[in-house]
């Protein structure tokens, strides 16, 4: 099978087995691991921040970062299409205890406008504004690219009102190679990031979340809270540090295919999708003109050794990955094209 639902499908590589073999088996919830706080280390000097947490997903990081910021019946401002209002089962709520209001937007940037007019603050009748949150890359837009200029204006009107910012950069080193930029110079426009190390970077498990060391000592006590203290977690700690010293530089190729990708399938009807708006490793492709859904489309798919994942009623997600070759992109576009001509 052609597995394009996700890069946290990518296996772990050899170099990162045999760091596992050698690593340390300290107790990170008790006295730390010196894997994991090398990892932690790692990961806060590169997205420009004094320290990290290494947790077992970017869901967990971005709830504990919830929790950590804000105090319940807050307002969290998100655009309205971002992945913790969308996919992280409603724990902004359920869990943190806060009220969120989805900020309209194009390609996961936020309308600067009207978030300025959503920022509230905390009265006698009203909680007001406990956080502003950013996703780059984004999700659901196809992985789009937040533009720097976007992002120091959210940051500044976040600011200005004394609300603190939260990025979701689950794939910020997409972001990053996409930009030709480093990830620090991405995460300098809010106080507190997250990252996977689990997706195009291939480790088996795990998220970093970095910030103040302050606010990084307050998340290690919510972390416990929600059960993310995982003991003697140095051997996945060390697959993170092999993935962030030898893995960054090859998600250019995961864009690339992402791009041969979306070539093909616009050849085949330009309305599925329009590779100018691939930036990373995301393609989403509109099957609404077929009049099938996309469940549809996808269990079709699936009869061809095609896997990919329905995003919206009418639209799919495929997602490029180091396992996946220019042979597997062509092979896809071609079962694709034998599916759209039966429609």
């Amino acid at each position: 099978m052609i597995d394009l639902r996700s890069d946290t499908v990518t296996k772990p590589t050899e170099a990162m087995l045999e760091s596992m073999r050698e690593a340390t088996f300290g107790d990170d919830s008790r006295d730390g691991d010196a894997t994991v706080m090398k990892l932690e280390q790692m990961a806060a000097e590169r997205t420009g921040k004094e320290a990290g947490a290494f947790m077992p997903s970017g869901t967990m990081a971005n709830l504990v970062a919830m929790l950590t910021h804000a105090r319940r019946g807050g307002e969290v401002l998100v655009e309205e299409g971002s992945h913790t209002l969308n996919a992280e089962l409603g724990g902004i709520a359920a869990v943190a205890g806060l009220f969120y209001r989805g900020i309209r937007g194009r390609r996961g940037a936020m309308e600067v406008e009207a978030l300025r007019e959503a920022m509230r603050p905390t009265l006698r009748n009203q909680m007001g504004t406990a956080l502003v949150w950013m996703e780059n890359t984004h999700n659901r837009s196809g992985g789009a690219v937040l533009p720097l200029d976007h992002m120091r204006a959210v940051c500044a009107i976040a600011h200005d009102n004394g609300v603190p910012v939260h990025l979701d950069g689950a794939r910020i080193f997409n972001a990053a190679i996409s930009l030709g930029l480093q990830p620090s110079e991405i995460s300098q426009y809010s106080d507190t990031v997250c990252f996977c190390v689990s997706k195009g970077l291939s480790a088996p498990v795990g998220s970093i979340l970095c910030g103040s060391g302050a606010f990084i000592e307050r998340a290690r006590a919510f972390r416990r809270m929600v059960g993310g203290n995982m003991r003697q977690s140095g051997p996945l700690a060390a697959a993170g540090i092999v993935a962030l010293e030898t893995m960054v530089g090859r998600l250019v190729e995961d864009h690339q295919t992402a791009k041969r990708l979306a070539d093909g399938l616009h050849r085949i009807d330009p309305r599925l999708v329009d590779p100018r708006d691939v930036e990373t490793n995301l393609v989403r492709v509109e099957v609404k003109t077929s009049g099938r859904r996309a469940a549809q489309w996808s269990a079709d798919l699936r009869q061809k050794g095609i896997l990919a994942s329905p995003c919206d009623a009418y639209a799919l997600r495929f997602v490029t990955h180091r396992h996946i070759t220019p042979a597997d992109v062509d092979a896809t576009v071609s079962a694709f094209a034998d599916l759209w001509k039966s429609k």
